[in-house]
Formats: structure tokens, C-alpha cells, sequence
């Protein structure tokens, strides 16, 4: 027999209840109350239906006071239980407010990812300067993917069907939110891509001038047997309305990196590039403070042990969790001395170093290739009469015109090939 302090113990709901009880009794498993009487008669049978019912009663008007109680809570924008979003934090009056300490990290994150950063790199840089969860735990890949589309970070708050515009302080710019959005919905078709036995420099960053919409990589064969690559867009592809045509693989990635040699390595953006990384280093290292409030928690953790300890409670688990909160505390003050030390990392003439060797990379290497895309290449609109290039770097776009005629595909006839070489730069 399975036996259960009270009916409403063993289900909820009439149905499961019966449900259950037949299934246990097709295998002569009988449910019995312990604080309950019921009588194996026909009146049993009534009693027992009359307790079920209540039970069944007593769950739903609980439910519907709970929803009513956290409704009246959200109207106000209040904290409803749950976890808390990193980057706030809730005060006296269970009120969502800003984390000073945590904030500025969740800020760079959009930042990263919105300039092409994958959710890996931005889960390596949170766990690195000490952010941790609400459960305090260290961030990962679906916490990421999760922060990236919590509208609390624009200041909105949700409760069923109740939204209210700041209703809570917003972190970010509803446009940053934005981009990232646009991202997210982009990235669902860049996997792809890394399955392919070509490799598609421009994924995740080519558009559709047309629709807006992404342009991924196909690859097709002709009669001939000559395999041919392009991008194509998503939405064209799927004939939901755009026409746009396919772009040529090699002619348009051709056009970008010689673009952004030209654009990028010329002087004055040098210059730019080089005044941008001395302003970012010299910015306020907000990674201490958080790190040092982690060490606070590590060392009040360390005190209650000892506390404990002097009370004549140890064990093998204590003296675990000791060894692990003194290496904890041990990390942690290394990794403050290390931040401290770093204010200043490169000078003005190692940043221009740095520079001056990516004008030299030899792009007969993909991988090269790649790295200066990703590092300096935002997005690339492609229209029929031009390409708009974005890049991180600059404020402005580089439009180039493109000269068509109807003796060639689409992007053809684009001038001297690049033959894998940067073009010389000269100021």
C-alpha cells in the first residue's frame, strides 16, 4: 500500500487521482489516508470524492489568491520571487534597482555581442571578473542567451500579461537591445555555415539591402561538374517576397577585404583606431570593486567555518569546504593584484605595433582572413547598385558603387583580383 498523511498529499486534482489510484490498484497497491477515515463501504467511496474535491477546491482558489497577490505586485513593479537578473538588485520596498558593481559588465556584453562577439567569449569575460548569478554561480552559455533577451535590461517589466514601459531602471538603450535581437534571430541559420567544407568569411554579417534580412552561404554544381559558392538571401531563398540575387562568394569577400585594408589602414583611421584603444584602456576599472565584494562573501564564509570549528563541529565535509573557500579567497586575491597592475596595458607606440603587424598578415590564410573581418568589419549591405560597409571602427559607412552589364553575373567584373595579398598602404 502506498500511504499518504492526508488525500490532497497523494494529487491535486480529481482526475490524477483517479488516474493513479487505478493504475496502483491494477497492481494491488492501495492508497490509504493516516489522518483520514474512510471506510472501504459505498459511503467511503462518497467521503472520499468530498475530500478530493476540497483538495482539488483548495488548489485552485490558492492558485488564483497567489496570482491575484503577485498581479498586485507587478502593477506596482514589484519583485515577484524567482531569480534576480544580474545587474540588479532589490531593495526595502522589493523594488528593482541597478547594481552598480555588476551593471557596467551586463552593458559590455550587449556591446560584445552586438559587435560580433560569440556567447562563449562573453561567458569566458563575466566568470573572468568575478560576475556571478543571483544563486551565485558562475555564468554560462544559457544564462547569456537568456540575459541577451530579458527586456528588464531596457527598463520593462513583465508579469503574465501585465507590462509596464520603465518599470524598472534600464541598463541599455532600447536600440542596443535592439541589434542584439536582430543578431540573435540572424544567428539561427549561422550553424550552417560550420558544417560546410567552404568557409564563408562573411557569415552573420552579410545583409540583404533589399529586405534586410541575413545571407547565408550555398554552394551549387553545374552540368559541367564545377562546384560554384554564393550567398544567398534567407529570405529569397525561402520565396517569401525578396528577389534579390544571388552574390558570388569570392567577388564580394574579395571587395570587403580590400575595403577594409584601404578604409581601415589608411592614416587618419589609424590614428582614430589607435586615440580609441588608449581612451578604452584608460577607462575606470569597474572588474575590483566586484571582485573585492566576492572576497568579503568568501571571507564572512571563512569566519563562520572557523566559528564552527571552535565549537567543536568538524567533519571531513567542513574541512572540504574550509581547503575550498581558502584557495577560493587565495584566487580571488590574485586575481586583484593582477586587475590592479593592469591600468595601463599597452602604450600608444605597442598599440600602433599591433597595427602595423595586421597590414602584414598573409591573407593566403583563411584564418586570417577571418580575423580581420571579425575585428573590423561590423555588416555589409548588398544592393544592385552598391555594397554598404560598416565597420567598427568608424563612424561613417564605405559605399562602394558597383558598375554592372548585362554580360556578367552579379558582382563580376569588380577590377584586378585580390590574390590573397593586404594592398600596400602609404601615408
Amino acid at each position: 500500500m502506498v500511504i499518504v498523511w492526508k488525500l490532497d498529499r497523494f494529487a491535486r486534482n480529481r482526475y490524477d487521482s483517479a488516474h493513479y489510484k487505478a493504475v496502483l490498484r491494477k497492481n494491488g497497491v492501495k492508497v490509504i489516508s493516516a489522518t483520514e477515515a474512510i471506510s472501504d463501504g459505498a459511503e467511503g467511496i462518497i467521503l472520499e470524492s468530498v475530500l478530493e474535491g476540497y483538495a482539488e477546491y483548495y488548489s485552485a482558489e490558492l492558485s488564483e489568491k497567489v496570482i491575484r497577490g503577485m498581479t498586485e505586485n507587478a502593477l506596482k513593479c514589484q519583485y515577484n520571487g524567482g531569480y534576480i537578473p544580474v545587474g540588479f538588485k532589490i531593495d526595502e520596498n522589493k523594488h528593482y534597482q541597478i547594481d552598480e558593481l555588476t551593471a557596467p559588465f551586463i552593458k559590455e556584453a550587449f556591446l560584445m555581442y552586438v559587435n560580433g562577439r560569440q556567447v562563449k567569449d562573453i561567458v569566458t569575460y563575466l566568470n573572468d571578473n568575478g560576475v556571478r548569478s543571483s544563486q551565485g554561480k558562475p555564468i554560462g552559455k544559457t544564462t547569456v542567451t537568456a540575459l541577451l533577451q530579458n527586456r528588464k535590461y531596457i527598463g520593462e517589466y513583465q508579469y503574465r500579461d501585465v507590462v509596464v514601459p520603465n518599470g524598472v531602471p534600464a541598463i541599455i538603450s532600447k536600440e542596443l537591445f535592439a541589434l542584439a535581437m536582430d543578431r540573435l534571430e540572424k544567428n539561427k541559420y549561422a550553424p550552417s555555415s560550420y558544417k560546410a567544407d567552404e568557409r564563408y568569411l562573411l557569415t552573420s554579417k552579410l545583409m540583404c539591402g533589399d529586405c534586410g534580412a541575413l545571407m547565408v552561404g550555398e554552394g551549387g554544381t553545374s552540368q559541367s561538374g564545377k562546384v560554384y559558392h554564393y550567398y544567398k538571401c534567407v529570405t529569397a531563398k525561402k520565396k517569401r517576397g525578396c528577389h534579390r540575387k544571388a552574390v558570388r562568394k569570392d567577388a564580394i569577400e574579395e571587395l570587403v577585404m580590400r575595403k577594409t585594408v584601404q578604409s581601415v589602414f589608411e592614416c587618419n583611421a589609424m590614428d582614430s583606431l589607435v586615440a580609441h584603444l588608449m581612451m578604452w584602456q584608460a577607462k575606470e576599472n569597474t572588474a575590483v570593486p566586484l571582485l573585492r565584494r566576492e572576497l568579503e562573501e568568501v571571507e564572512k564564509s571563512l569566519e563562520n567555518m572557523a566559528r564552527a570549528i571552535e565549537q567543536g563541529i568538524i567533519n571531513p565535509t567542513t574541512k572540504k569546504r574550509m581547503d575550498e573557500l581558502t584557495a577560493q579567497k587565495t584566487d580571488l586575491e590574485v586575481k586583484i593584484a593582477r586587475e590592479e597592475i593592469q591600468t595601463q596595458i599597452l602604450t600608444r607606440e605597442q598599440v600602433k605595433f599591433w597595427l602595423s603587424k595586421m597590414i602584414d598578415l598573409n591573407l593566403a590564410s583563411q584564418d586570417n582572413k577571418q580575423r580581420i573581418i571579425d575585428t573590423f568589419v561590423n555588416s555589409i549591405y548588398v544592393h544592385d547598385d552598391r555594397v554598404i560597409i560598416n565597420f567598427n571602427c568608424r563612424e561613417e559607412s564605405e559605399v562602394v558603387p558597383l558598375q554592372l552589364n548585362k554580360n556578367c553575373s552579379f558582382l563580376q567584373g569588380l577590377g584586378e583580383p585580390f590574390r590573397n595579398k593586404m594592398l600596400e598602404v602609404r601615408c
